[in-house]
């Protein structure tokens, strides 16, 4: 049986505000099986472009995501979905389709839009 321990990618330090100490989270996964990390960069039309980690343990499939509206990474889960790969962590849906990705808010006067295109930098020769 393997084990994943993501304490580097989800360690979530917050201070309280009362006394200032700081705590995290660890996330195991245990998995008889082989599991993948998978590190792509995203060029989504910012000045600098986004680094999004997957984490593959069938039957788990991660995805940390920065977005500029959270203080913290969003941690997602792959849920149902008719093409490519769709993410979901709270209001927020990450959909890759090939090397393309898009962010949605569900909570958005229209869900539908992606407030964020971006496509995978690929810097193979």
């Amino acid at each position: 049986m393997k084990s994943i321990a993501a304490l580097a990618l989800l360690a979530m330090l917050a201070p309280l505000p009362a006394f200032g100490v700081q705590t995290s989270l660890q996330l195991q996964i245990s998995s008889d099986r082989d599991f993948q990390t998978s590190v792509l960069r995203y060029d989504c039309g910012a000045e600098e472009p986004i680094t999004v980690t997957y984490i593959n343990a069938a039957p788990n499939f991660l995805a940390v995501v920065p977005i500029a509206e959270e203080t913290q990474p969003m941690v997602f889960t792959a849920v149902i979905s008719g093409s490519g790969v769709r993410y979901a962590a709270g209001k927020w849906i990450w959909w890759t389709k090939g090397a393309d990705a898009e962010l949605y808010d569900e909570t958005a006067d229209d869900p539908e839009k992606s407030i964020l295109t971006c496509a995978e930098i690929n810097n193979t020769p």
